[in-house]
């Protein structure tokens, strides 16, 4: 049985890790076995630059702080070697950078589970996730794709100016 430090101690990192998870608007749990050291370091440095917190957490703690925040069904991932990455503001980043890693790395890094506020996806989920552009992305696509009829209509309206103006210079 544990001693009653113990448990306090692991109290307080379950609290925190609840505190975490309520803040997140995104994450997911990966199985991180296999990699080396080179290859985390520079996983955890994209990660760091996306500002998206990664770590490595018991899986016992990961459990109750899920329970406390209404994530419970994640617990069926829980076993094994377990990572978690947490984003406070893109819902894409974490399963978007360890989408890429992990294909990268195929049958040693592999992703487990994910969440995008209250929704839970599964492997599968966080795979297809994975696929979706950035914010920044999508959002120059759109414009992008905006500029095409404006630049149609502003070609159009100038050849109408000038046909009006040839017309009215032959009359």
């Amino acid at each position: 049985m544990p001693s009653a430090k113990v448990l306090e101690i692991k109290k307080a990192r379950v609290a925190e890790l609840t505190e975490l998870l309520k803040e997140s608007a995104a994450g997911v749990l990966v199985d991180y076995r296999g990699i080396n050291v080179a290859e985390d370091t520079k996983l955890r440095k994209e990660l760091r630059e996306a500002d998206i917190n990664y770590f490595v957490e018991k899986n016992s703690l990961l459990c109750l702080a899920f329970r406390n925040v209404g994530l419970e069904k994640l617990e069926d991932v829980l076993e094994g070697p377990t990572a978690i990455a947490l984003s406070k503001a893109d819902q894409t980043a974490p399963a978007r950078i360890l989408g890429k890693f992990s294909e990268s790395k195929k049958d040693i890094f592999n992703l487990k589970a994910g969440f995008i506020g209250t929704e839970l996806y599964d492997q599968k989920g966080v795979n297809a996730l994975s696929k979706i552009p950035s914010k920044d992305t999508l959002l120059s696509q759109l414009v992008y794709s905006m500029q095409g009829p404006i630049q149609k209509l502003a070609a159009t309206l100038k050849a109408l100016e000038e046909k009006r103006a040839a017309e009215e210079g032959a009359a």
